[in-house]
């Protein structure tokens, strides 16, 4: 086969991935590969394959061709063993390494051939950073969740480009507040990356002052015009920042500011799953049964496979006060997807809802186990000890929440109820204040009991002249 012929059959059959052509990509990449033997052209019939799904023969392909020497031809062997669930094998097919509990990357075994593509680094998520992710997931399914958070810690450190990394970081709450924060200001980014570092920092700075989230969103306009002059207003307007913008609201307890924001970022775009997972939050503490009920039926239409639809589900159910059929869609949703956090919180929240604490202490404590990176679980436990009228042992609860998320103004509400509960008052007072001064914004409705419970405290202080 002449060379120009080889060169138009390798054009076919990038046009045919495409234009998702698998078939015809696999055929000819096949021919070619045969015609050539050159390792670019073993590669590009590995990644057709792999692409059609053919994970079995893709690895075939990969193992006979001797050069797994390569970091790119051992990486797309070990993701044929992830879509397999192969993942022990997964991990053998990446080589040995360690990382230390900051991400540091130690004594990585990559091997040093590349064979082609040598000067794409510039324009690519760096190879090492996307094998140290896969790491991750693969240590997250076999369920040694400490081994995942650090190997995907490894994964943004080495290209903080890799988004789907910080992702499981933070959606999965395998960081405190703290270590998000350590993690952001070890990140290298790019001379022309000042706008997603401040876009991670706006995602991850939920429970600061409003003040505080605003300049972060400031920055990450003003670093977007440095991309080129009409971005600031690109990324002002982008659906992504306005969903981050709308968590903030809803940790703040802006429900209404949050839910009227996702309203319209979901009429923009009605499957981003982020924004709409925010808008069932605010949604259900609103009592918009009807929102949820329509909401949910499309999720469950559309996405019948994931867990977020059936958490819907069981927020309608919820909302309307049906508790068993709540947790039976809560159940259905982390029988999905075991590491969803909503729908761990929702099945503890439902059994307490029914005065059932063993089972919601129960719930709560898996979640625990599963995210050490979010303070609700041991919250939620606390809340469960002071409706025992177990103070002590709820004090300690909602003193490791604040280890967690110091930020969090419910935490010192609740310290304060326990210290007004044990008649310590003077400690009542402080910690209600503290609650007020950690509110995100002017304090809102959502802050009327703690007004109340303040006033009280300082009643039981004789201090009538507060203020």
């Amino acid at each position: 086969m002449r060379e120009e012929a080889v060169e138009r059959l390798r054009g076919v059959v990038r046009d045919s991935v495409g234009k998702h052509l698998y078939t015809s990509a696999i055929f000819l990449a096949d021919k070619v590969a045969a015609a050539t033997g050159d390792p670019a052209d073993v590669y590009m019939l590995a990644q057709a394959l792999f692409l059609g799904r053919h994970f079995r023969r893709a690895l075939h392909v990969l193992n006979n061709s001797r050069l797994l020497r390569d970091l790119r031809f051992r990486f797309l062997a070990a993701k044929c063993l992830e879509e397999l669930k192969e993942w022990h094998q997964c991990l053998m097919m990446l080589g040995d390494a360690k990382v230390d509990e900051h991400g540091n990357v130690l004594d990585q075994d990559d091997g040093s051939d590349i064979y082609f593509d040598k000067d794409a680094e510039d324009h690519e998520i760096n190879i090492k950073s996307a094998i140290c992710f896969l790491r991750g997931k693969a240590y997250e399914a076999l369920d040694n969740r400490d081994l995942a958070r650090q190997w995907y810690k490894a994964a943004v450190k080495v290209d903080p480009l890799c988004y789907e990394a910080l992702e499981c970081l933070v959606d999965n709450y395998m960081l405190t507040c703290e270590e998000e924060t350590e993690l952001l200001a070890s990140l290298k980014f790019g001379k022309e990356d000042g706008w997603l570092s401040a876009f991670y920092s706006c995602l991850i700075r939920k429970h600061e002052k409003e003040y505080v989230v605003e300049a972060k969103f400031k920055e990450l306009e003003r670093e977007s015009c440095s991309i080129s002059p009409s971005s600031g207003q690109m990324m002002k307007n982008n659906i992504d920042v306005l969903a981050c913008k709308a968590e903030y609201y809803h940790q703040s307890g802006e429900y209404q500011k949050c839910f009227e924001l996702t309203s319209v970022l979901l009429e923009r775009d009605p499957f981003h799953l982020k924004c709409t997972l925010v808008h069932l939050a605010a949604a259900m503490e609103l009592g918009h049964s009807n929102d949820l009920y329509l909401l949910s039926c499309n999720l469950v239409k559309d996405y019948p496979q994931k867990a977020i639809s059936w958490f819907a589900v069981g927020c309608y159910y919820y909302c309307i006060k049906k508790y068993d059929q709540a947790r039976r869609y809560f159940g259905k949703a982390t029988g999905l997807d075991g590491t969803f956090p909503p729908a761990w919180f929702g099945t503890g929240i439902a059994y307490a809802a029914q005065e059932e604490g063993d089972q919601a202490m129960a719930a709560f404590r898996t979640a625990a186990r599963l995210f050490p990176g979010c303070h609700l679980p041991t919250l939620y436990m606390g809340m469960q000890y002071v409706r025992m009228h177990n103070f002590k042992l709820a004090e300690q609860f909602f003193m490791q929440a604040k280890s967690i998320c110091p930020s969090d103004p419910l935490i010192y509400n609740e310290l304060g109820v326990v210290a007004y509960n044990m008649k310590e008052y003077q400690n009542a007072v402080q910690w209600f204040e503290l609650t007020l001064t950690h509110t995100s914004s002017s304090p809102n409705e959502m802050w009327e009991p703690t007004m109340v419970n303040l006033g009280h405290a300082l009643r039981k202080l004789k201090s009538f002249s507060f203020g």
